[in-house]
């Protein structure tokens, strides 16, 4: 089978520092792939050098059938690999429709009102709030409102930088369910975060980055299956 996301021998950083040592990672679609690891083990610099928000030094990135090294992050989210980024980037002095809205504007725009409805249904908070700033919101509401902006650009995949960062207990199980909610569906979904044991929970896969190199692949009770593994990488 071929993977929907393809990343081989990608290597990349900042200036002459190098932070990804030859990535290999793959999402199939509709799979949940959960991508562990410490702060400063690669993970964001591994999302923004895939969605084209820095240039990769070498290797490859196949996604759904198409080449996209080296790609303009435009084309990155015409082709439907959306990124939700980590601290959720909404625009404070937009109302919750408009941050909306503007999830559409490179692709989906002519299905904007559906999606908008399915937005709604998928977070009935934010319907209430439709008019409210995004900036007077809670950091579980800007958290929603982050995802359902990337869920109306229709993603083919969709990458979740550190979705639950900052939020108290009860609505990290909040945000998990609809992680949850959202694979069921038959979304692919690459979940970066620290939250190991909930990230876990709901992958089919997991990887664990360590110094920009992948240290670990497979299942999670593989995973959870070693000591070692869980006690240098998980914390467990």
């Amino acid at each position: 089978m071929t993977a929907l996301l393809d990343i081989q021998a990608l290597r990349g950083g900042y200036g002459r520092t190098e932070v990804l040592r030859g990535v290999d990672l793959k999402v199939n679609a509709g799979e949940m792939v959960a991508l562990l690891g410490s702060n400063g083990a690669g993970k964001s610099t591994l999302n923004k050098t895939v969605c084209g928000l820095c240039a990769a030094w070498s290797g490859t990135v196949r996604f759904d059938g198409r080449d996209l090294s080296g790609a303009h992050y435009r084309e990155v989210v015409k082709a439907g690999l959306i990124q939700v980024p980590e601290g959720r980037k909404v625009f404070p002095n937009l109302s919750v429709l408009e941050n909306l809205e503007l999830g559409a504007f490179t692709r989906a725009r002519e299905r904007r009102a559906q999606n908008l409805e399915r937005v709604f249904a998928t977070f009935p908070r934010l319907a209430e709030r439709r008019g409210q700033h995004a900036g007077t919101m809670s950091g579980g509401e800007q958290q929603m409102l982050a995802i359902g902006r990337g869920l109306m650009a229709e993603p083919v995949l969709l990458i979740l930088d550190e979705p639950s960062l900052g939020l108290s207990p009860l609505l990290v199980e909040e945000m998990f369910a609809l992680i949850r909610k959202l694979r069921d569906d038959g979304l692919a979904v690459l979940l970066v975060e620290q939250n190991v044991g909930q990230s876990l929970e709901i992958a089919d896969r997991a990887y664990v980055l360590e110094n920009g190199a992948v240290r670990f692949s497979g299942a999670p009770d593989q995973l959870l299956a070693s000591d070692e593994l869980r006690r240098a990488y998980l914390g467990l």
